[in-house]
């Protein structure tokens, strides 16, 4: 699928990296990777203390499309 513009911005703010975050109220350890020099990225989120899991990766193509491939959620 193709990512909405206002998603890739807000996802290119985020640091590479481990960190922590919170949504709904639920803690989170994000791990945001990078290869291919950019041109392909990968968020992992895990609920700490819970069961959620989110991933999925952001690829950049060379016709300047960005696609979105969710890979897991639970």
């Amino acid at each position: 699928m193709s990512a909405d513009p206002a998603f890739v911005t807000a996802f290119d703010a985020l640091p590479n990296g481990g960190y922590g975050g919170t949504y709904n109220g639920k803690r989170y350890r994000v791990v945001k990777t990078q290869m291919s020099g950019g041109r392909s990225q990968k968020l992992e989120a895990e609920e700490l203390g819970g069961n959620d899991y989110i991933s999925f990766n952001l690829y950049r193509l060379a016709s300047g499309a960005v696609l979105l491939k969710p890979c897991e959620m639970s």
